[in-house]
């Protein structure tokens, strides 16, 4: 792991502690956070399953029959997608995306019927 690596998971803690603070300690936060969590968990999700596969957003977006921006306005949360778009999204990636009233969002690699 080089220097670079290291820092990077220095900041994502320091982050991850700083939000943890955060939630503990305001309130309205800890509410915003729970209000954006099934959007947040969208784009966390989309992006593993995107690197899990090996696609580029490119790769992704040429699969789906969208543009790279558009792939890219998913994943910072610029823009919702339509269950037209998930389901297209869950066809390339075979991912199942699930969301109950216990879970924002669960995604899981796709089973066969």
């Amino acid at each position: 792991m080089n220097n670079s690596e290291v820092d990077q998971i220095d900041g994502e803690a320091d982050y991850d502690a700083h939000v943890a603070e955060m939630e503990a300690t305001d309130p309205a936060f800890r509410e915003a956070c729970e209000r954006l969590r099934p959007q947040y968990e969208f784009r966390k999700a989309l992006i593993s399953a995107r690197l899990g596969v090996g696609l580029t957003q490119k790769d992704l977006a040429e699969r789906i029959g969208a543009t790279q921006p558009a792939i890219a306005r998913l994943e910072r949360g610029e823009r919702l997608p339509t269950v037209d778009t998930l389901h297209r999204l869950a066809t390339v990636l075979g991912v199942d995306f699930l969301i109950t009233p216990e879970e924002p969002l669960i995604v899981r690699p796709h089973r066969a019927a």
